[in-house]
């Protein structure tokens, strides 16, 4: 057998279930106010936040140079090197010069220190 809960006395006060304040009850209250009770309302019914779109990510291997250990050769976007086979280091981000047609890193353009790539200066 389950011990009855406290009973219900009108004249005590009671505090309301969103701001806290006292206030002595009449029948079903929960609320101090019209303000208070309005405002629960609105916040039961409101809508749902948005989700957060994050733009897509945009892949760097074709703006990325690489170099070839072997035989030093330098390509844009593609990791391994032509003329031996093996996989080329990454030397930074960059493209190729349109006066050498070579592929020239942006830290080579600009000097060392200016680059910042993923929060390091390089």
């Amino acid at each position: 057998m389950r011990a009855p809960g406290p009973l219900r006395h009108d004249g005590a006060t009671m505090t309301c279930a969103l701001c806290g304040a006292a206030f002595i009850p009449s029948g079903r209250r929960r609320y101090c106010g019209d303000a208070c009770r309005a405002r629960a309302w609105r916040r039961r019914h409101q809508p749902s936040p948005s989700p957060v779109v994050f733009p897509a990510a945009t892949p760097r291997r074709g703006v990325t140079v690489y170099e070839c250990p072997e035989c030093e050769a330098r390509f844009v976007g593609q990791q391994r090197c032509e003329d031996c086979g093996c996989f080329a280091r990454r030397a930074g981000l960059g493209g190729w010069c349109p006066h050498c047609d070579g592929a020239v890193t942006l830290a080579e353009l600009v000097g060392d220190g200016l680059i910042v790539e993923d929060g390091r200066p390089r």
